[in-house]
């Protein structure tokens, strides 16, 4: 046991545990199969309580790295080759499909949103008629930048941000940004504006049918896609979110195409998980990711607000190409979601919401 919990870290001893144990279950310390050493055992050798081992091990479960096996224990089902060398073995295809309650609308509070709204017009003044910048409102690319650090560990410069109306311009950009010659791939069965926001600007799409746990590996390997277009947390309508060995078959599968993967991780936030699950775009490391995610969701329908996170190798392409576009989203409505990321208001929201989901699972 090699296990170190620093209390100086400034991180909580179970998230220390988390990263150590995926760490060495990723890197082959625990291959397929392996059992792992007890709670009880875990909890005296690094010095921590069996609840942080048991918390540590929750999130392993809940991201697809291990299951518990009734009186028996814990068990890796992490394989970095699952659906690569052994495609034989791959599920039939049944699609799992799972309910969750309605929280498109309604659910944030509507008197804290109001109090944003006029702490903004008093705080700014006349400066919410001023033109935004072109990728968005330094305030508020700055305070995504901050969030993303602290729910996922996603460490970008607030350049690599651009603010828009939603998904479907973002995705309109990405369009431009990569070249409608190449064909994008996408999930089937996948949100249908996907297929037709790519259409309408002239993409040809491939839809790639969806197993249990993300795209079939024949399909991914099928395709003649350069852009693989993915919803990798309870992609919507099947409500299917990709393993950890999946999530990782579609990083080596960019690189090995030298093409790109568009992570949607629309609702991500809204995961009965204790912790956000790991995004491709930490997972890639030769910038072949861009995220992308929207405030619809967590806020409310009609705020119109997503943002995407270019890797910094598309920066200067992307100012190039796409860099004389204004901002679409009023510097008003910027603000405000500036201002509720900052004063914690939007996370205090998406742990309630967490919480309530996991009463109600």
């Amino acid at each position: 046991m090699k296990y170190f919990i620093d209390k100086d870290k400034g991180k909580s001893a179970y998230m220390q545990l988390y990263e150590q144990l995926r760490g060495d279950i990723v890197g082959g310390v625990y291959p397929f199969g392996t059992k792992l050493p007890s709670k009880r055992i875990l909890s005296e050798e690094t010095g921590v309580s069996v609840i942080t081992a048991e918390h540590a091990y929750a999130i392993l479960m809940d991201e697809g790295y291990i299951e518990s096996r009734q009186r028996s224990g814990y068990y890796v089902i992490y394989r970095e080759d699952d659906f690569i060398s052994h495609t034989q073995t791959e599920p039939d295809g049944h699609i799992v499909r799972h309910t969750y309650p309605n929280t498109s609308k309604g659910e944030f509070p509507f008197s804290i949103l109001a109090r944003t709204m006029r702490k903004v017009l008093l705080d700014h003044n006349e400066n919410i008629l001023i033109k935004s910048l072109n990728k968005g409102c330094e305030e508020l690319r700055t305070e995504i930048a901050s969030y993303l650090l602290r729910s996922g560990g996603i460490n970008v410069k607030t350049e690599q941000i651009i603010i828009g109306a939603g998904a479907e311009y973002l995705y309109s950009l990405i369009v431009q940004l990569l070249g409608k010659e190449n064909i994008f791939a996408i999930e089937d069965p996948s949100y249908e504006k996907i297929r037709k926001v790519y259409g309408a600007n002239g993409v040809k799409c491939d839809a790639l049918e969806l197993t249990h746990d993300g795209i079939r590996s024949s399909a991914l390997k099928n395709t003649d896609a350069k852009v693989l277009h993915v919803t990798p947390f309870n992609s919507f309508p099947s409500g299917i979110t990709a393993s950890a060995s999946k999530r990782a078959e579609y990083i080596r599968w960019a690189k090995a195409r030298g093409g790109y993967i568009v992570e949607d991780n629309y609702d991500s936030e809204l995961t009965v998980s204790r912790k956000n699950e790991d995004t491709l775009f930490n997972l890639s490391e030769d910038g072949s990711v861009i995220y992308l995610n929207t405030f619809s969701k967590t806020i409310a329908p009609s705020f119109r607000v997503g943002y995407m996170v270019l890797p910094e190798n598309l920066l200067e392409i992307f100012d190039e190409k796409l860099g004389f576009y204004s901002c679409t989203v009023p510097v008003y409505e910027q603000y405000v979601l500036a201002e509720l990321i900052r004063s914690g208001d939007f996370e205090r929201h998406i742990n309630r919401v967490r919480r309530q989901k996991r009463r109600n699972k």
